[in-house]
């Protein structure tokens, strides 16, 4: 019997949450722009602000070169399906629109461009796909085996499995095309020789969340808890915090569930891709409300308002991406 690929209507995640709840949509890493790489430019300084509404980065770049360099800047977007279309997850892509994605340089709006390709752990096949008239961006959001798949005799489905541009996986009758549909938004950057440019770019997160979840006290002994507590160094301190404001808001509401969390992922380290490490690296954390509660993994924390947590630090060479959970109580929507 033939399986189908589960997906829901098109939004702005994927669930495959870490943990047993309701509702649950993991967050889509984002992250900062990416350079080609080149020893020449230094990255003098990184503001940047995360909030689930929003993403705001402002850069400083120097190029200590005697020339001008002209170089790709690029902006990763999740790639579709991902790595995992065979797993029964509900599944859904980022409409790129919704980024709502601006750049600018030195304050005046910079021109992009969105490059798409095929790509099969990391090769590129565009041109052999697009030569066989297929579409890049297969994934259909149906879950149904694509049209031009379905219409392969055997012989063929069995010669493009050889060529690595279909593969079989347990359960399906009808193979699935292998490739990603991978997209940069991009741009050609000119950094004058040696002088200083400021890059802003800003867009909204690909957040995810559950409708309640692991962390009231009834919950803390099943299987994925540890797991979620490390992704978000969830402390002793944050759990009676949250006891506290789940004992008020049952009160507050007693017919309803009681509180959401809200997941946003940032990629902090794309790779050293710049001349040295990042010489002043600012981050302001919003949680949106001051009765939110808010957990990620980072020393150095400090609070610079009721809603707004900062961490700064000097010659800065990120070693790991951050995972930042927001806990909202009912009612406080």
């Amino acid at each position: 019997m033939m399986k189908r690929l589960t997906c829901s209507a098109l939004a702005l995640a994927l669930c495959a949450a870490p943990l047993s709840a309701n509702d649950s949509e993991a967050a889509l890493p984002l992250g900062g722009l990416v350079l080609v790489q080149n020893d020449a430019i230094s990255m003098d300084s990184e503001d940047l602000f995360i909030s689930k509404d929003e993403i705001r980065v402002k850069y400083r770049f120097t190029n200590h070169s005697n020339r001008d360099i002209e170089t790709t800047v690029s902006f990763p977007v999740p790639s579709r399906p991902g790595k995992a279309a065979e797993e029964e997850y509900e599944r859904t892509m980022p409409d790129l629109a919704d980024l709502d994605f601006h750049t600018t340089v030195d304050g005046k709006p910079a021109e992009l461009s969105a490059q798409t390709r095929a790509e099969v752990n990391g090769r590129d096949i565009t041109a052999r796909v697009k030569a066989l008239g297929w579409p890049l961006d297969w994934f259909n959001y149906t879950g149904d085996i694509p049209d031009f798949v379905k219409r392969l005799t055997a012989q063929q489905k069995a010669t493009y499995r050889r060529e690595g541009l279909l593969r079989q996986i347990e359960g399906y009758e009808d193979p699935i095309p292998a490739w990603e549909f991978v997209t940069h938004i991009t741009r050609r950057q000119v950094f004058p020789a040696g002088k200083t440019i400021e890059v802003a770019h800003r867009y909204k997160p690909l957040t995810g969340g559950s409708v309640a979840g692991i962390l009231h006290k009834g919950a803390r002994e099943y299987e994925g808890f540890a797991e979620h507590a490390a992704r978000y160094c969830i402390d002793k301190a944050f759990l009676a915090g949250f006891d506290r404001g789940l004992e008020a808001s049952r009160r507050r509401n007693p017919d309803t569930v009681h509180y959401y969390e809200t997941w946003l992922d940032y990629i902090l380290s794309p790779g050293a891709n710049w001349r040295g490490p990042i010489g002043s690296f600012r981050l302001v954390v919003d949680k949106g409300k001051p009765e939110n509660l808010v957990s990620f993994c980072m020393n150095g924390v400090r609070k610079i308002s009721p809603t707004q947590f900062e961490v700064r630090r000097t010659n800065f060479e990120p070693k790991q991406d951050l995972a930042i959970m927001i806990v909202q109580w009912a009612g406080d929507e």
